[in-house]
């Protein structure tokens, strides 16, 4: 019988903090693809081929692809140092998740090499690795022993596992009674007490609350020195704050890999303009000639950080509406509302637009987030609150810098520094 070799090869490291220089690799992925199958009983059908062919030392062709399968990852390579935090973007589907476990060994590639070294501590999945019928205690020793650790190592961390976790009462409760915020607190205080040399972190911290993200992620800028990390999250800014490069992922291939951070989240951002664009109106209101003073470049404009920006229209709202207002609204690519500029609370009365009426505003010193953006104009009944006019998502715009802040905006202080 002929053994063939992993493909995912691990060098164990010490558990004590790794003696290696900062620039040494820690993981390496070259040529990586993971291919699937529709079809649950091909699957297993191909499965049991596969076995049957490795057990006689023939080769399974796992570089082709069969009826129903296909690449879920699709020749993916990049390389990790100690002290470098990679940033894993891109949308639902793309193959995040995948590749994270098979960079902790959980699956192999079909084709490529991963090479990996040094303890992992991986947070893939809420309640990976926990018996639903053990109690907290008990769960914090079985998954400490997966990641690695001694009993006497975890003996000496027990107490502040506990205290990262803040599961209160429920230390020697069942886990199958926790909540997921809990199974999430509970996983991560263990994978990162056991000192990785990789951390392994996915978007499971999104289910733990405010307080609790921001001491994770606290804890990750800590050992960012001595380890290497690998983040998957939609959260953008996080992905700013923490990461030194990123790979944007899409249909399970590299679309973009980079240590420009701030770049790779605009590529990542740019994969989302799929907003339904509509209008609203009410009788024979209406909004035309919508234009904005930045630059008109194919589809969307462009706008400086920093820069004025007017936008105009033409409005013609039937003549028995007396009280109106405009409300001009700035959505991110999440169709999420970022800012707002309202003749209300500008304390601008708009008391009739029959016939058609010019409207124009300066917003002055346009300092959003860079990034892209959709620009909806609605016009309102003032006594009732009616929409009589609304063009949804009409307009694109793209805010440029070379930058990527942690809110969507960015105040210009007038700053004052002075040495004692």
């Amino acid at each position: 019988m002929t053994h063939h070799p992993s493909p995912i090869t691990h060098n164990p490291s010490p558990i004590t903090h790794n003696p290696s220089p900062i620039t040494d690799t820690a993981i390496k992925v070259e040529c990586v693809s993971k291919k699937y199958c529709k079809s649950l009983k091909r699957s297993m059908l191909y499965g049991m081929k596969d076995i049957g062919r490795n057990m006689l030392g023939l080769s399974s062709h796992s570089e082709k692809l069969r009826k129903n399968e296909f690449w879920a990852l699709d020749d993916i390579s990049f390389e990790v140092k100690k002290g470098e935090t990679l940033g894993i973007i891109g949308p639902n589907g793309s193959g995040k998740t995948t590749l994270l476990k098979m960079l902790n060994g959980i699956f192999w590639p079909d084709k490529g090499k991963i090479t990996v070294r040094g303890r992992v501590g991986a947070l893939i999945a809420v309640g990976a690795g926990f018996h639903p019928m053990l109690t907290g205690r008990e769960n914090i020793y079985i998954n400490g022993a997966i990641l690695g650790m001694g009993k006497k190592e975890i003996d000496k961390k027990f107490d502040e596992i506990i205290a990262f976790a803040d599961i209160g009462d429920f230390l020697d409760t069942p886990v199958k009674f926790y909540s997921s915020g809990m199974f999430v607190r509970l996983g991560f205080a263990v994978a990162v007490h056991c000192e990785p040399d990789i951390l392994l972190v996915d978007e499971v911290l999104a289910v733990g609350d405010v307080g609790f993200r921001a001491k994770c992620y606290n804890k990750i800028a800590k050992l960012q020195n001595s380890c290497a990390v690998i983040l998957v999250s939609h959260a953008m800014p996080q992905i700013s704050r923490l990461c030194s490069k990123a790979v944007v992922m899409h249909h399970g291939k590299d679309k973009f890999h980079s240590n420009n951070v701030p770049k790779a989240i605009e590529e990542y951002l740019g994969l989302f303009d799929s907003v339904e664009r509509r209008i609203m109106k009410f009788g024979d209101s209406r909004i035309t000639n919508i234009k904005l003073s930045a630059r008109k470049i194919d589809d969307h404009y462009e706008i400086i950080f920093g820069e004025d920006l007017t936008i105009q229209l033409d409005a013609s709202i039937e003549q028995k509406f007396k009280k109106l207002e405009v409300n001009i609204t700035i959505l991110s690519y999440g169709v999420e509302t970022v800012a707002q500029c309202n003749s209300k609370y500008n304390n601008i009365e708009v008391v009739n637009l029959y016939p058609q009426t010019h409207v124009s505003v300066k917003i002055p010193n346009l300092n959003l987030n860079p990034g892209n953006y959709y620009i909806s104009v609605a016009i309102v009944d003032a006594v009732t609150n009616d929409i009589l006019c609304w063009h949804h998502a009409s307009i694109k715009l793209k805010m440029i810098g070379n930058f990527f802040g942690g809110a969507p905006i960015q105040f210009v202080g007038e700053w004052n520094i002075t040495k004692f």
